[in-house]
């Protein structure tokens, strides 16, 4: 019976449309389109976390830059083992053995058919020190404590960060004048300078390079807080908000619960791009000494020891600084991707460029 009465509605719908002027059915037809495009927009519709998602997806060099990432990290603790694991490398950091062959790189990329040695790895495939050392797994050791330093401050800065902006653009008034004039304070002074005084000091005494990375995380937060202040003084006036305050909610749970939740973007986006600035503030204070000291290693370290080697033995050098370039570019890529996965502007401004391209 239903059927009956849908078939008898739609020609009555269609002898109406016919009977109407060109015009009108042009008309009726594309409000008809549109009602059906909308109808299947709402039967599609995403969360925000799959918007954020696709977009990230669709943002190609972030997904390059993060399975270089991955790879790197894995390879480098997965290698020579962490934490008392053991790894799938047979060669030691800390052994020294005969030097081969001048410690020349094993490794081989090119085919025989381009006139290369062939695809092999080899004994020593990122040569040997002069001491007769793998260098591959001194690599890799260094990899694992440059990954870690940076990974440290990268939380140490965010979390300082995130809280410092939250107070301060929440209270306002002398709250946010106390810690704005503190942040303005870290800011003026040279922060190599500062970090490198700082990192002398704790080095010396500790040896831990989670004590020199958490120095340098409460010396790199105040970028992440000015950000996150600006958030929080835009949200603090929205409904939601006062609707929190009239329930009688505590001011830990306005800003904790419903304040910073809100801007996981900025913090997301802006720890990425800590963890960049870590790796190559971390390689500096090394480099100059003031960084990670021996029998630790990392990054910034052998670049430091190996530097005279440069015109003999110039793997010694390269390696680590292609490692500590490829690490800093594919998590500044995976920043940019971040950024643009939470800016739902992007998705307005890149059907805007498609609709220019078709015209």
């Amino acid at each position: 019976m239903s059927e009956h009465q849908n078939n008898e509605e739609l020609r009555g719908s269609s002898n109406m449309i016919s009977e109407m002027e060109p015009n009108e059915q042009q008309l009726v037809s594309l409000v008809e389109v549109e009602d059906a495009e909308l109808a299947r927009n709402a039967t599609q519709s995403k969360s925000q976390g799959q918007l954020i998602r696709r977009r990230f997806v669709h943002h190609k060099p972030a997904i390059i830059s993060a399975i270089i990432l991955v790879f790197i990290t894995v390879v480098a603790f997965t290698s020579i083992g962490f934490a008392g694991i053991p790894g799938w490398w047979n060669q030691s950091y800390v052994k020294s053995g005969t030097i081969v062959n001048g410690g020349v790189p094993t490794l081989s990329l090119l085919p025989t058919w381009l006139g290369g040695s062939g695809i092999a790895f080899g004994a020593h495939p990122f040569g040997q020190d002069s001491t007769g050392k793998d260098y591959f797994a001194l690599v890799m050791r260094g990899t694992q404590k440059s990954i870690i330093i940076a990974v440290v401050v990268g939380a140490v800065a965010t979390v300082i960060g995130a809280i410092v902006g939250a107070l301060a653009g929440y209270f306002r008034g002398w709250v946010d004048e106390v810690l704005m004039r503190i942040t303005d304070l870290f800011i003026v002074i040279p922060l190599l300078v500062l970090a490198a005084v700082l990192a002398q000091m704790v080095g010396n005494k500790s040896g831990s390079i989670f004590a020199l990375a958490f120095v340098l995380g409460i010396l790199t937060w105040t970028g992440l807080a000015r950000l996150v202040r600006g958030e929080i003084l835009s949200l603090r006036e929205r409904e939601y908000v006062a609707a929190a305050q009239a329930m009688g909610s505590t001011t830990s749970r306005v800003i904790f619960k419903h304040l910073l939740p809100n801007t996981v973007g900025v913090i997301v986006v802006n720890a990425t791009f800590a963890i960049a600035g870590a790796i190559l503030l971390e390689t500096s204070l090394s480099y100059l000494g003031f960084g990670v000291q021996a029998p630790e290693t990392s990054l910034g370290l052998l670049i430091s020891e190996y530097q005279n080697a440069f015109t003999s033995r110039p793997w010694l050098f390269w390696w680590p600084g292609m490692i500590i370039v490829a690490i800093a570019l594919s998590v500044n890529f995976l920043g940019d991707g971040l950024r643009d996965a939470f800016d739902p502007r992007q998705t307005s401004k890149a059907k805007r460029r498609k609709k220019k391209e078709l015209a």
